[in-house]
Parts: C-alpha cells; structure tokens; sequence
C-alpha cells in the first residue's frame, strides 16, 4: 500500500521549465536599425545626385565627369604601350618626377603652367603656352620704345615739333595710352566736325608708323567738351566724339595699321574730362589711342 503524504493529503509536483530564446531580446534586437541607417543614406544620396543634375548646366555636368576621368588619363590608358609595365612611360620620362619609392603623379598633372620655381611645362618664349605675365612684360617694353622712338621723330620734325605738348603717353592698366589733345590756342579737327586739321593728320600719320609693326590690339576713344549744340538733335557731343574716333581710325588705318588690329571705337562726349573744375576747357577735347596689352594666348 502506498505511503500517505503528510497530514492525510496528495501534493501535486510542481515542475517550472523555462525557454531562453537567444539574439531577440530587447525589442528584437538593433539589426534592424542598421538596415534603417542604410536605406536612409542611399536615400540621401539619391536625392542629392537628383539634386545636382537638376541644378547643374550640360557643360558643368561635363566639367564634373572630366573631374573624376581626366581627359589626358583616358588618352594615356589608351595610347600605344598603355598596358604595358609602365602604362606606355618610361620611369626616366622628362614628364614625370625622379623615379624613387612612393611616387605618384607627374608633374604636368599636378604643377600649374603659371607656377614659379622647377620646370615650367610649355610656357618658354617659344614654347606652347604664352603665359599673361610674360607677354605684358614684353609689351611694356614694346611700350617704352615707342614712345622713345615717336617722341624723337616729333620733336624732329620742323612741321610736328611744336604739337609735342599736345602729345601725352600715359600708363594705364589696360595698356599705353597717347592722347592728342588740343588747348585754347590749337584744335586737331575742324570747329564742330569730324575733320582733320593738316597738322593732325601729319601727326596722327606719324603714331600710325610707330604702332604699325606691334601686336597689340588697339582702342580709340574721343572726348570732347562740355560746350554744347544749338540743335543737339542735329548734332551733339556724341555723335562729334565717336564720329572723331572714327576719324583717327580711318587715318590709321590709311597709315598701314591692320584694320584687325581695331578692338574697340568710342566716344565718351565730356564724360571723362581732363580738368575737371571746368569740363568746358578746351584742353578735354581729345581723341585717346590706347595699345592694348595682349592676353595669354596658345601658341605663337
């Protein structure tokens, strides 16, 4: 018979199992926030390359593309030799820097033209690439012998030499300036016209031989005084200014000045007087032939 349980009853055996399941705990784990941080960031990169291809014009579109595939690695990756040992180059090539142990780059990828100190690629006198610096070095003392030379052959001149005073060379930014200018006692054109006076036209001859054989491209501008017209309808400061411009060209070009060589004819009127406590002098009637300096420009 089987034994009684304490105090005459059954007790019933209670048994507790538990189950662990791991890699879910706290609310599923942080997998899941990882894969959220992913999506977001594509997201964002999307929208910014959406951004930049609507914000951007076809040529800065190019210019990027250029930026990541330059146009001079591409040519080397498909010349002659390009998958050889040395991708078509020699280790000794004058283009690239001494061959020592963690060198990268050449240098016509990484010095600029314009650069001071080393090898200057391309830009010798007589090399491909005439920089800025050294063409308005040349000009300047194209410059300077001109105004030497023209000075000379006015003051010589038994016609010419009493107009020297109305000749003044002025240094300017954009180059050397000569005006021809009149005063209270002389005029270059006729009252009120677009007339050469016969002195003028000797004088403005002899300019046109001294800046026949440079380079430089040249600007005309006039000037008159602030006198003004009965009718300026008619007739007014101007149309007398750009119309004397206009004059001066035509006898430079009569001269032997390449008519290319014209940039720029103007007329200011009594804009930009000389004296100016008295725009009505006569001194600021003037015609002003500027020889430009030249820009850097790609071969000779």
């Amino acid at each position: 018979m089987a034994a009684r349980a304490p105090h005459g009853s059954n007790q019933p055996k209670i048994i507790v199992k538990k189950i662990v399941e791991e890699g879910h705990g706290g609310h599923h784990g942080g997998a899941w926030k990882v894969a959220y941080a992913d999506f977001v960031t594509a997201m964002m990169a999307f929208f910014l390359l959406m951004w930049l291809l609507g914000a951007t014009t076809e040529k800065q579109r190019k210019a990027l593309a250029d930026y990541f595939a330059p146009t001079l690695i591409e040519l080397k990756q498909n010349s002659a030799g390009s998958n050889g040992l040395f991708g078509g180059e020699s280790v000794i090539d004058k283009d690239n820097y001494p061959h020592k142990a963690a060198q990268t780059g050449t240098r016509s990828l990484t010095i600029p033209a314009d650069a001071s100190g080393g090898i200057k690629v391309g830009t010798a006198d007589r090399g491909s690439l005439r920089s800025r610096e050294s063409m308005a070095r040349e000009d300047q003392r194209n410059f300077e012998a001109m105004q030497r030379e023209l000075s000379r052959k006015i003051r010589s001149s038994p016609q010419l030499a009493g107009l020297s005073e109305h000749v003044r060379f002025v240094q300017t930014r954009d180059g050397m300036r000569i005006d021809l200018m009149d005063d209270a006692d002389y005029s270059m054109f006729d009252s009120g016209t677009t007339a050469l006076v016969v002195s003028a036209d000797s004088l403005v001859g002899m300019v046109a031989d001294a800046i026949e054989t440079l380079p430089n491209p040249i600007m005309i501008r006039g000037h008159t005084d602030s006198v003004p017209y009965g009718d300026p309808l008619r007739m007014n400061n101007w149309m007398l200014s750009s119309g004397r411009a206009e004059a001066t060209r035509r006898r430079l070009a009569a001269g032997g000045v390449d008519e290319a060589r014209f940039s720029r004819i103007e007329g200011v009127a009594d804009r930009e007087p000389i004296i100016r406590e008295n725009p009505a002098d006569p001194r600021n009637r003037r015609v002003a032939i500027t020889l430009l300096y030249r820009p850097g420009e790609f071969g000779e």
